[in-house]
């Protein structure tokens, strides 16, 4: 990549975020919480998302899960080979896995994590729970292991028509 690609893909790195803080900053005037992202795929806008975790009573309506589940919707498809995820913030563990899950091939965010801690929304306590042991969470996660446990991964292998991801 020459010097000059290289600051044509920074300029088009910097408009895309101005969009998803834009989206951000209109969610907030708008009721909401204050995270906006877009999907982008050959130069193209696939989908966009706002944060709606509050207004839908969805903790999983995450600004990156919105777009997300927009742009697998627009492209016809569950993966996003060749896309770029551009968010407002750092995404959270969430967005993080949402966004492997779909397999974009980059994510780039503008504000980090200790920027959403001070306005509140502290994900610190995600990232660090997941590298303890889980006898220490403060959920309990049980596993019960029955006889049928394999029995719906030995129905999906079995599907001659499944559709593999």
């Amino acid at each position: 990549m020459t010097a000059r690609d290289a600051a044509d893909a920074a300029a088009a790195d910097a408009r895309w975020l101005a969009r998803a803080i834009e989206l951000a900053v209109d969610n907030v005037a708008a009721g909401g919480g204050p995270f906006g992202a877009l999907v982008v795929r050959d130069g193209e806008v696939l989908a966009e998302g706002q944060n709606r975790v509050t207004r839908d009573l969805d903790p999983t309506a995450h600004a990156e899960v919105q777009a997300i589940r927009a742009a697998c919707k627009a492209a016809g498809d569950f993966a996003l080979p060749g896309a770029t995820l551009y968010t407002s913030c750092e995404p959270c563990p969430l967005c993080l896995s949402a966004a492997l899950w779909a397999r974009v091939d980059r994510i780039v965010f503008a504000a980090d994590r200790d920027d959403a801690a001070r306005g509140g929304f502290d994900d610190r306590e995600f990232y660090e729970l997941f590298g303890r042991d889980r006898s220490e969470w403060h959920v309990r996660i049980d596993g019960l292991r029955v006889d049928a446990a394999p029995t719906p991964f030995d129905a999906w292998l079995a599907l001659e028509s499944r559709t593999d991801y």
